[in-house]
C-alpha cells in the first residue's frame, strides 16, 4: 500500500515594486494529498563512438550519449479521476509554464491536483530538464522579451492591454521573462512526438493539453498514438495538418504567412475519434493590422484553427474553437491557464471533459 504524501500548497512568494506580497495566503488553501510522485525520462536516442573504451585513457572511443528524451513529473492525488493530464509546454518554454503563475497563485498543476486529477508535467526534448541534445546547437544571449511582450499579447510594449488579464506589477514581467529557456539543440518534430507517443505509451490512456507550438505536435501525437484520449489545446500556433488535398490556402499577416501541411488522409481521420477543443484568448485583431505584427499573427492562427476544425468535423469528428470574449471572457493573453483570471479557465476546461463524457 503506497503511503500518502501530503504537500501544503503555498503559492510561491514574489514581491511587488512596493515590497508587499504577492502570494495567496497559506491559511486559505487546503493541504493536497498525493499517494505519489516522481519523475522519469521517455524516448530519446544513443550515440555512441567507435572503438573500445579504455577506463584510464578515458578518451571518446567506445563511449556513449544518451540524449533527445523528454522529461516527465508527475503527481498522482488521492482518489484520482480515471484519466490523468498530461500538460506539454509551448515554444521557448518548459514545464514551468503549469507550475506557480508568475504573480505568485496557484498554476494549473494545483488547480487541477486539487480537482483530483492526476498531472504529469514534461519537457520536450531538448529543453528544460530535458537539456541532453545529440545535436550541436549555439545559444546567443539576444535580447528579444520586448518583442515576446507584444506576440504573447500582453500589449504593446511599454504599454499593457487595457483590461488585460496579467498583473502590471514589475516582478511578475520578471518572474514571466525569467520562466523562458532556451532550446539546447535544433527543435525536431518527429523526435518530440516519439517521445511523447512513449510517455503515452508508458502510462496508459489520458488527456492531452498542450499550449501554442505544442498544439501541432499534439496533433501528430494522436494519429500516432491510441491512448490520447482527447486534447485541449490553449492557442496551437502551427502545424495544423489537413487531408492531401484538402490543404486551404496560406493566410497572410503582418507577422508572415501560416501554411497549413498535408498528411494522408487515413492518419488525419483518426482525429475525427477523439474530442478536441481549442481555446485562443483576447486582443486578436479581427483584421489584418500591419501596426501591431506581434497579436495579427494570432488572427492568422485564429482563422486557421476554425478552417480545421470545421475539416474535423466534416468528416465526423468533434472539434470545437473556443475564442474567449466570444463567450464573454476577456483580457486573456497567450497564456490564459496562467492569466489572473485562470480559475474561470480551468473550469471551462473541466465543464468541458465533463460535458464530453471524456472520464466516463
Amino acid at each position: 500500500m503506497k503511503k500518502s504524501i501530503i504537500i501544503v500548497g503555498i503559492a510561491a512568494l514574489s514581491c511587488s515594486i512596493s515590497g508587499k506580497l504577492n502570494a495567496q495566503s497559506q491559511s486559505t488553501k487546503q493541504p493536497i494529498v498525493l499517494t505519489d510522485q516522481g519523475s522519469f525520462t521517455v524516448g530519446g536516442t544513443v550515440i555512441k563512438t567507435p572503438g573500445t573504451y579504455d577506463p584510464i585513457k578515458r578518451t571518446a572511443e567506445g563511449q556513449t550519449f544518451h540524449g533527445d528524451h523528454a522529461y516527465v513529473f508527475y503527481q498522482i492525488p488521492q482518489q484520482a479521476k480515471k484519466l490523468p493530464l498530461i500538460f506539454w509546454h509551448g515554444i521557448g518554454q518548459f514545464s514551468k509554464t503549469w507550475e506557480t503563475t508568475p504573480d505568485g497563485r496557484d498554476g494549473f498543476q494545483n488547480i487541477f491536483l486539487r480537482r483530483n486529477y492526476g498531472v504529469y508535467l514534461l519537457d520536450q526534448p531538448r529543453r528544460g530538464n530535458a537539456g541532453r541534445s545529440t545535436e550541436p546547437s549555439t545559444i546567443d544571449p539576444t535580447p528579444d522579451e520586448q518583442t515576446w511582450f507584444g506576440t504573447f499579447r500582453i500589449g504593446v510594449w511599454p504599454n499593457y492591454f487595457p483590461g488585460v488579464q496579467f498583473s502590471n506589477d514589475p516582478e511578475t514581467l520578471n518572474q514571466y521573462f525569467r520562466s523562458m529557456t532556451p532550446n539546447i539543440g535544433p527543435i525536431n518534430i518527429n523526435l518530440n512526438v516519439k517521445a511523447v507517443s512513449a510517455l503515452f505509451e508508458k502510462i496508459g490512456p489520458a488527456i492531452l493539453v498542450t499550449h501554442s507550438h505544442s498544439g501541432g505536435m499534439g496533433w501528430l501525437t494522436a494519429i500516432v498514438q491510441g491512448n490520447v484520449k482527447a486534447i485541449v489545446s490553449y492557442e496551437p500556433g502551427s502545424g495544423f495538418v489537413f487531408p492531401e488535398g484538402e490543404v486551404p490556402q496560406p493566410i497572410e499577416s503582418s507577422s508572415g504567412p501560416l501554411e497549413a501541411v498535408a498528411i494522408k488522409k487515413e492518419e488525419f481521420l483518426k482525429l475525427t475519434k477523439l474530442p478536441i477543443v481549442i481555446y485562443y484568448g483576447d486582443n486578436i485583431p479581427s483584421k489584418l493590422d500591419n501596426d501591431n505584427p506581434g497579436a495579427d499573427g494570432w488572427r492568422a492562427r485564429l482563422e486557421m484553427a476554425r478552417i480545421w476544425a470545421k475539416t474535423i468535423n466534416k468528416y465526423g469528428g468533434d472539434a470545437t474553437v473556443v475564442h474567449l470574449p466570444e463567450v464573454g471572457i476577456k483580457g486573456n493573453t497567450h497564456f490564459p491557464f496562467s492569466d489572473l483570471n485562470n480559475m474561470e479557465i480551468a473550469d471551462l476546461m473541466e465543464n468541458w471533459i465533463n460535458k464530453k463524457g471524456i472520464l466516463k
